[in-house]
């Protein structure tokens, strides 16, 4: 139901767009920014049920907070880059947008340089236990 929901957000927010672009073209990028804005809106509550799971998990199976919360920031870094990156190349500027990604990547691995050691450091005790 909150993907239906979500289309037809994006559907009535490009129809706005269509009808705007003949005519009062300048509202158009108003437009398509408070619809991007509404949906983003739309799925932080959809997006607080997920996390509230999985902050619960991390409890129960006793998984370092420092790993959950870089996790978190890893997929929060991914969808402000992408979610920017796209808003870039609706502008044209698609050399910029692809600069963007790459330095998004860039910090995704450095921030995920400490799950990494984690992992490493289950493998060693794991190993060490047979």
């Amino acid at each position: 139901m909150y993907v239906f929901r979500l289309c037809c957000i994006a559907a009535i927010t490009a129809v706005c767009a269509l009808v705007l672009k003949n005519n009062k073209s300048e509202l158009v990028p108003l437009c398509l920014t408070a619809g991007g804005i509404i949906m983003l809106l739309y799925c932080f509550d959809y997006l607080t049920e997920s996390v509230n799971f999985i902050k619960s998990f991390a409890q129960t199976t006793g998984i370092e907070n420092d790993i959950v919360r870089t996790v978190f920031k890893i997929v929060g870094i991914g969808f402000i880059v992408e979610l920017t990156a796209g808003s870039i190349k609706e502008l044209g500027f698609e050399g910029v947008a692809d600069k963007l990604i790459l330095c998004g990547k860039i910090i995704l691995f450095v921030v995920a340089v400490p799950i990494l050691s984690a992992t490493y450091k289950i493998i060693v005790s794991l190993i060490n236990l047979t």
